[in-house]
């Protein structure tokens, strides 16, 4: 492929894939933001994604979008109750057990997954399609949770979505992800110096009590 032939294809898209995509660029932005906002667009991309990923045959794809309505609902309620006046949240770090255990479902479940859509449908990229799906499940579930390092989990999936999306010629969203995975680099900087910052507040707060106790 060239680029001539690139620049057609992204030119082409359709408008539901461009307003899912700009959607998924303000999700994320505010999302690195810690802002509670995110889930509503959030929900918007989801819902044209779904549709998107069933015309191209992306059944694991398909089906995981219709999970993330879901999840951008509960993600809300979740959040709701530990924002701020202003809509924003503190990230929770969460332990390395937790974390190993999380890698662990999300391997063996997109294994599972995999080997159905391989044997039982006609999907494309079936185990890898799978993986997208079922880590991106974990990551979102951390994500609603607050868990500091949900981003190394959308980080790995943004690279395998990537090489799926540009094999199927979409590629605003080939694009989108990529500008995905940038933006979940600094999502998880912007989350670190937010988590040491409010435990570095906290801390000070606490020996202040002391001190003056």
């Amino acid at each position: 492929m060239d680029w001539q032939q690139w620049f057609d294809g992204f030119a082409g898209a359709s408008p539901v894939e461009w307003i899912a995509t700009l959607c998924g660029f303000v999700c994320v932005y505010l999302l690195i933001q810690r802002n509670i906002w995110s889930f509503a667009f959030g929900f918007v991309q989801v819902s044209l994604y779904a549709w998107i990923f069933f015309g191209v045959k992306l059944y694991s794809d398909m089906l995981l979008h219709l999970f993330y309505m879901g999840f951008q609902i509960y993600g809300w309620r979740v959040w709701s109750k530990s924002a701020d006046d202003h809509g924003n949240i503190t990230p929770d770090r969460g332990t390395f057990k937790q974390y190993m255990l999380w890698v662990l479902v999300a391997l063996v479940a997109s294994a599972a997954l995999g080997n159905v859509m391989a044997n039982a449908t006609d999907a494309s990229f079936p185990y890898a399609d799978a993986f997208t799906t079922c880590a991106s499940l974990v990551a979102q579930w951390l994500l609603s949770h607050r868990k500091l390092f949900n981003w190394l989990f959308w980080i790995v999936v943004d690279v395998v979505a990537i090489t799926i999306y540009w094999q199927k010629g979409l590629y605003p969203t080939s694009a989108l992800y990529l500008c995905f995975l940038v933006m979940s680099s600094v999502g998880q900087w912007r989350w670190w110096l937010s988590y040491f910052h409010g435990a570095a507040s906290v801390d000070v707060d606490t020996k202040q009590t002391g001190f003056n106790q």
